[in-house]
């Protein structure tokens, strides 16, 4: 029976201090219950995000993981915690206020829930003793957003930032966040749909194309969330970019395509023929589970893309269900809880899938 592991999953609390008062500032994100386990997050009287319980009542998220023959979940900060563009202090505050309430959670789930910890990155010096505390107190990675205001992943910032996580052994999962074109993608949630894999895809670019690459440890452990977003996909014309334009190869030495083992994806890209694809680009050694649970643009099925996929061989399914978050994350996890490995689809179907039901 294969160990597995959604190594991309998110929380909310079920309520925080009232940020607004705490720090004297308006328009700070908090949970508004409407009872029977729904909620709005709301951005000061704007709703943001529709939730449901699975966010945080552990209870609930062990019976959906039993449900789906999940041994283990990683859990991290819904990105609007984030607080990047507040003052560092806040942000620091806010930090150590979620971090610490994802452990708690962590605490009553008997083994099988782990989190990632959130940093303020606008401070390096802060996040970096953050990062610091939160892995001494338990957590076993860390998530950041994939730019802070106009610094991206190329800034000095935050590659020490990077170089600190890979010398104290600290994962990194990279969420995107603060979508670009708010301007032209107000409408059909294109923040979601087009931003946002154009930013995972950015920041993807950044490291390699500034030569950043070159300056951080082989040791860095760094996973770009959903599948990469853009970035397989459009990797050939990076690389003939590079061949042909100067300005392209200004920083970066070697071709695009070769810094591939520099990275982990997860698999939450939600269609068969696209997971194949990746596969086939990043390696069946770089891709590993994750769902994006609890929201309603994560797998609904959690499992259900890479379980029933007739174009991967068990043994990639093996290493993308959990064995390549043995080897991210540096540790075991032992399959306690589970429920009956959940059937196979009957290979004689048709070989594309669609792993979520939608938005």
């Amino acid at each position: 029976m294969s160990l597995v592991i959604d190594m991309h999953s998110h929380f909310l609390p079920e309520s925080w201090p009232d940020l607004a008062e705490r720090f004297g500032e308006p328009d700070w994100p908090w949970m508004k219950h409407h009872g029977g386990g729904q909620a709005m997050v709301m951005i000061g009287d704007t709703p943001f995000r529709p939730v449901y319980s699975a966010s945080w009542d552990v209870a609930k998220r062990l019976e959906e993981m039993d449900r789906d023959g999940i041994d283990h979940q990683v859990m991290c900060a819904t990105p609007v915690l984030f607080a990047y563009l507040r003052q560092p202090r806040h942000a620091l505050d806010c930090a150590r206020l979620f971090n610490d309430m994802a452990l708690e959670m962590c605490a009553r789930s008997g083994g099988r829930i782990h989190a990632m910890a959130q940093v303020p990155l606008q401070d390096i010096d802060a996040s970096c003793l953050e990062i610091e505390r939160a892995m001494a107190n338990g957590h076993i990675g860390v998530q950041i957003g994939n730019h802070v205001g106009e610094k991206d992943f190329d800034d000095e910032g935050i590659l020490t930032f990077l170089h600190h996580c890979a010398d104290i052994g600290c994962p990194i999962l990279e969420h995107p966040w603060d979508m670009m074109g708010r301007e032209r993608m107000n409408r059909y949630m294109m923040q979601w749909l087009v931003a946002m894999p154009a930013e995972t895809h950015l920041s993807m670019l950044y490291l390699i194309l500034s030569g950043a690459l070159e300056r951080l440890p082989q040791s860095l452990r760094i996973c770009f969330s959903h599948g990469g977003g853009n970035f397989a996909f459009t990797l050939g014309r990076v690389d003939n970019a590079w061949r042909h334009r100067d300005i392209v190869r200004e920083k970066c030495p070697s071709l695009p395509s070769s810094y591939l083992k520099r990275f982990w994806v997860d698999s939450a890209v939600f269609d068969e023929n696209a997971l194949r694809y990746l596969v086939n680009t990043i390696g069946d050694d770089r891709v590993m589970f994750g769902t994006d649970y609890p929201f309603p643009l994560g797998e609904q099925r959690m499992g259900s893309l890479v379980r029933e996929a007739t174009s991967l061989s068990a043994a990639e399914k093996s290493r993308i269900l959990g064995l390549n978050a043995v080897d991210f994350f540096d540790r075991n996890f032992a399959p306690v809880g589970r429920v009956a490995e959940l059937p196979m689809r009957d290979s004689s179907r048709a070989t594309t899938l669609t792993g979520s039901r939608g938005a």
